[in-house]
């Protein structure tokens, strides 16, 4: 009786595990985006910090050419009329303006630039920790799924089950305080710059140079579109709401569709087999395979047409990947992820295999590329969805 009533608790942690498992991919994924996010945001920044510099440095010395142009034309009411000095100061006054322009928004990329290299330290931290707590649920669900009679010690060395619920609320809840610091990062950052930015064009406009207010009303509407664009790719990546919805098919059909308006590369998606409903984080991490799939066919592959197959069949769900670009050398790929390099393909493989899936990739120059994956379905998962 002992023995029936530890295996029911075991039974019982096991399917916990394995869908909180799926829960711990979406928390991993959702911060190597924003990982990914943030080194191109730093980069741009960075590029933006060092022109804006170089801008300080040449308006500094134009104003000191300026101010001792000033302080000639000052000295010297004979050789220089009044049109002269007038002209003289204005110009001096115009340069300081500008570089105290210049010095502001030197300031502010200094200090969003650190904000990121802090947030991309936190973002680290917050992957190792949750990838740890994953590998401990690994190591206890190979326990759980050994001999029984070594159960009764690792269950109550370990007290799993309560140990690690307990571990991914946590992940869970640090997770969305992530997010939130995201979303009101972002936005109050966007919105203090589009204050100052006004505030720079009120002064401009006591100045009556509507020159340069023209031209700051035009990058302070760029910064808004920006910011707005920023904020729907936030929502869209953090969670597609059609994949809630719809569920995986009609989501990835959307996708496709989308993606062919955005890169103007022709798409084509077809589905086989009989369309069910999957677990939610495995769902999700599918969705997000595809979507490093078809970012590396724009991003490398130089195509004019991609095509996604799916197909779903009683153990497995199959899935393609091809393009007609330009291809490359099958051998020579495999050798830099060996050596940890193309972080695309390297995610898309180390997200499969928290899947227990595969892939395979066919390449033949300037003739295209092939990537198949195929994941297996759980038996448990099938009977859930049967109950559902």
């Amino acid at each position: 009786m002992q023995y029936d009533a530890i295996d029911r608790v075991i039974k019982s942690a096991i399917e916990v595990m394995e869908s909180s498992k799926y829960q711990i991919y979406e928390i991993v994924e959702a911060a190597r985006f924003e990982r990914e996010s943030l080194m191109k945001e730093l980069e741009d920044i960075n590029r933006e910090t060092n022109h804006t510099i170089d801008q300080v440095d040449k308006l500094e010395a134009e104003l000191r050419r300026s101010r001792m142009r000033l302080s000639e034309v000052s000295r010297d009411f004979k050789k220089f009329n009044e049109p002269d000095i007038k002209q003289a100061y204005d110009g001096t006054n115009m340069l300081q303006l500008q570089l105290t322009i210049a010095r502001e928004k030197e300031n502010h990329l200094r200090v969003r630039r650190n904000e990121l290299q802090k947030r991309l330290k936190n973002t680290d931290k917050q992957i190792e920790r949750t990838g740890a707590i994953g590998s401990q649920m690994n190591v206890v669900l190979e326990y759980l799924s050994g001999d029984l009679t070594q159960v009764t010690r690792i269950l109550e060395s370990a007290k799993n089950r309560q140990m690690l619920g307990l571990q991914i609320i946590l992940a869970q809840e640090e997770e969305r305080k992530r997010i939130a610091r995201e979303i009101h990062d972002g936005m109050a950052q966007t919105l203090a710059n589009v204050v100052l930015r006004s505030e720079i064009a009120e002064r401009l406009l006591a100045k009556e140079d509507y020159s340069v207010v023209k031209a700051e009303l035009k990058e302070l509407k760029g910064q808004v579109r920006g910011g707005l664009e920023d904020v729907r790719k936030l929502i869209f990546n953090l969670r597609p709401m059609a994949l809630d919805d719809l569920g995986l098919v009609p989501t990835l059909r959307k996708f496709t569709q989308d993606y062919e308006e955005k890169t103007r590369i022709r798409t084509k998606f077809e589905f086989k087999g009989k369309e069910t409903r999957l677990p939610s984080g495995m769902e999700v991490a599918i969705f997000r395979l595809m979507q490093e799939a078809f970012s590396n066919v724009y991003k490398h592959s130089k195509a004019t047409f991609a095509e996604l197959e799916i197909t779903y069949d009683n153990e497995d769900i199959t899935i393609k990947v091809m393009d007609n670009g330009v291809g490359f050398y099958t051998e020579r790929m495999e050798q830099k992820l060996s050596n940890g390099n193309n972080f695309g393909l390297l995610g898309m493989r180390e997200r499969l295999d928290l899947l227990e899936g595969s892939m395979t990739i066919e390449s033949v120059i300037n003739e295209g590329t092939t990537i198949k994956m195929v994941i297996p379905i759980r038996r448990e998962n099938k009977e859930d969805n049967k109950d559902g």
